[in-house]
């Protein structure tokens, strides 16, 4: 009988416990320093992703949705242009379209990735198409050559460019033949939120690029359109990223790959269990595709036959976490209702909502809880 009582969807207090020391000693640092926005650990921190992310610019900004937005902006993306982007993602992928004037056209998934079509995208393409939003959802990296391609025609097509922004926030450290996501767009967005691979202590977000305009708007938008003091070029946004926020982040930054390989250890131990247990007939699981990288932000499986929310019951009940990673498309979202989609307009989008069920993928979670998860699992639906 197993002695679990419970598994958490998160624990980030396992993490502290590990790293406490070094993340209070890198705080007590920055209260020294009096230098809490934009400071000395922030550029430490831009330096360190760029070359994390093999890229040869990193900004940072308040948050992850800030990010997108300044990617928007830096592209001068506005009113009258269209923006293609995956209605099964988290809300800010497609938020930041509108709020730069601009039009979300919701294009639909690949079934096994979770992550656009890039077939279905190309139907979407028009002369008002200004870029297209990428997601790495989950932590796997999209089909970045087919965009690339898509981009290459459409410029031959239309005469103008066409910006492949990399909605990246799911999946730092993720690669597609060998090349981190990141440095493939115009752009790539990063969340430091806390439930992240690399999760701050609060909000933080930044801008990767390889463009050194793209690099040099962003850094001007963040901060008002200022340059020098108190003189404006333009009109930007105030999404300073906090020195607090850097500080943890730098310390965690030394520990990304070891949490990374203990999540891929999990993700394999998932799929095994799962075999083991006969439950492949009524759970399936995620895969990692082609030649990418999967650094398994979440562990995301499809549940059949209309059992996901008895058997995400079940979970609770055991003191289990779990959670629904999207319960619907954002083209079915009341604020984007102005559009006019219809449900059925993207039926694997529509699909997947109904059969999604994130489970913990955590690096501190154990052998032990994951074979308890799975037995849980095993006796519901057996």
């Amino acid at each position: 009988m197993s002695t679990i009582a419970s598994v958490p969807m998160l624990d980030l207090k396992r993490q502290f416990s590990a790293i406490g020391d070094e993340m209070n000693a890198a705080l007590r640092a920055v209260n020294e320093s009096g230098m809490f926005i934009l400071g000395p650990e922030v550029k430490k921190l831009e330096e360190n992703i760029a070359r994390y992310s093999h890229a040869k610019y990193a900004v940072g900004c308040a948050s992850g949705s800030d990010a997108l937005l300044l990617a928007l902006m830096a592209a001068r993306v506005g009113a009258g242009d269209e923006v293609i982007v995956p209605s099964f993602t988290f809300f800010a992928t497609a938020s930041c379209v509108p709020r730069v004037g601009a039009t979300p056209i919701f294009a639909d998934i690949d079934p096994v990735t979770f992550n656009l079509d890039p077939q279905k995208v190309a139907e979407k393409l028009t002369e008002k198409t200004r870029a297209i939003i990428v997601v790495h959802l989950f932590g796997q990296a999209c089909d970045m050559e087919a965009f690339q391609a898509l981009a290459r025609d459409y410029e031959t097509k239309y005469g103008r460019k066409l910006y492949v922004i990399e909605d990246s926030c799911q999946a730092i450290g993720a690669e597609f033949k060998g090349v981190q996501v990141g440095a493939w767009g115009d752009a790539s967005c990063l969340s430091f939120y806390p439930t992240k691979n690399l999760g701050g202590a609060g909000d933080g977000g930044m801008v990767v690029t390889n463009n050194e305009e793209m690099a040099q708007r962003v850094t001007l938008l963040r901060g008002h359109g200022m340059s020098p003091r108190y003189y404006h070029k333009e009109i930007g946004v105030n999404s300073r990223l906090d020195s607090y926020q850097a500080a943890v982040l730098n310390v965690k930054l030394n520990y990304l790959e070891q949490w990374t390989q203990a999540r891929e250890a999990n993700a394999a131990r998932y799929e095994r269990l799962f075999t083991e247990a006969g439950l492949k007939d009524q759970i399936v699981t995620p895969q990692k595709v082609g030649e990418r990288r999967h650094v398994w932000n979440q562990y995301v499986i499809r549940v059949k036959n209309g059992k996901r929310d008895a058997l995400r019951a079940h979970f609770a009940e055991k003191k289990i976490g779990s959670d629904i990673y999207y319960p619907l498309g954002l083209h079915q979202q009341e604020c984007f209702a102005y559009l006019g989609y219809k449900p059925n307009d993207l039926p694997e989008t529509l699909l997947a909502a109904n059969e999604v069920l994130a489970l913990p993928i955590f690096p501190e979670l154990t052998a032990e809880e994951q074979a308890y998860l799975v037995e849980t699992a095993r006796e519901f639906l057996k």
